[in-house]
């Protein structure tokens, strides 16, 4: 069976995810160990671009432990098939050449032919895509500080929070993700 994480939000909705393991196994891994620890607990998500996607956050959570890259699933895995990015799916967000996100996931909002390959499919949702639309809908301002020019970050004005996330592990121990040996973090991480 394959892991189920849910993200309780504060205003009482849960978005329910099946953790896609044999799809991308280092990122469900990687997922699970920011998970598990609660660095994502009591998060605001950060980002909103309507219409393309819902990017959960771009500063690792704002916990140190999270700050890490991991490789590209299809670089480490060579006999995986990336799956197709669509809404209803969920991803790991990344840094070109530097490696991916160990935990920067992201919910497509529309097909996203151009992540094949590069942004992993890690999850599927299972429950709570409604939650999903109406954040793309919330009141939302540009960021002013984001350091990477041309990227379009769009915040909240009232603060959406992940209160806690849970997950169903089934009894499997899932170990530590592989990270990249060289650790190139973005300009982001460091706000």
């Amino acid at each position: 069976m394959n892991p189920i994480a849910t993200l309780h939000m504060k205003n009482g909705k849960k978005i329910i995810i099946e953790l896609l393991k044999d799809a991308a196994p280092n990122t469900v891994n990687s997922f699970i160990y920011v998970a598990k620890n609660g660095y994502m607990d009591n998060h605001a998500i950060q980002r909103i671009v309507p219409g393309n996607w819902v990017d959960v956050t771009y500063t690792a959570f704002h916990h140190e432990e999270a700050k890490y890259l991991i490789p590209n699933e299809f670089e480490l895995n060579k006999d995986l098939i990336p799956l197709d990015s669509h809404p209803g799916c969920v991803a790991m967000g990344g840094y070109g050449e530097a490696g991916i996100a160990g935990a920067e996931f992201f919910f497509p909002l529309r097909d996203c032919p151009e992540h094949k390959g590069i942004y992993p499919v890690f999850g599927k949702v299972l429950e709570g895509m409604d939650e999903i639309y109406r954040l793309e809908k919330v009141e939302t301002k540009p960021a002013t500080d984001y350091p990477i020019e041309g990227v379009e970050v769009n915040v909240p004005v009232k603060q959406e929070i992940i209160e806690k996330v849970t997950l169903e592990l089934f009894g499997v121990d899932y170990p530590k993700p592989v990270l990249m040996k060289e650790q190139n973090l973005p300009e982001c991480w460091k706000m």
